[in-house]
């Protein structure tokens, strides 16, 4: 099941073309991404678990520019023992912007060492 949220573009975020920056997406993501695990719990990190980004591939099919609010769709596509993939779909109402797929790694807090997710941070982004 998708998760859904919405990014307004702000003015420091575009370029004199009049559009995003390319690098603001992956905050967008990033933050967006945040936001449905805190929806679990506010810290989920007290499960001693937290995720790091070890890919990222963007397609961009159009622009946005400022005011615009991007229309975010995420879902998980694929489990691993440690790791998942989760792709996001970015959307000026009809009009699609950006698809991307980003591989997380889940690891420890501190030591960085992977680690399989928690079963209710698995349950909760798998709903």
């Amino acid at each position: 099941m998708a998760y859904h949220a919405q990014v307004r573009v702000r003015y420091g975020e575009v370029d004199q073309q009049g559009v995003v920056y390319n690098a603001h997406y992956l905050a967008y993501i990033d933050d967006v991404f945040d936001t449905w695990l805190r929806e679990l719990m506010p810290r989920f990190e007290v499960l001693n678990w937290e995720i790091m980004l070890k890919t990222a591939s963007l397609e961009w099919h159009g622009s946005a520019g400022m005011g615009d609010v991007l229309d975010v769709s995420t879902q998980v596509v694929r489990w691993g023992n440690t790791s998942f993939d989760a792709e996001f779909d970015f959307r000026v109402g009809d009009r699609p912007v950006l698809t991307a797929t980003v591989t997380y790694v889940g690891v420890t807090i501190g030591e960085h060492r992977p680690i399989p997710p928690p079963d209710e941070v698995r349950a909760h982004l798998s709903a």
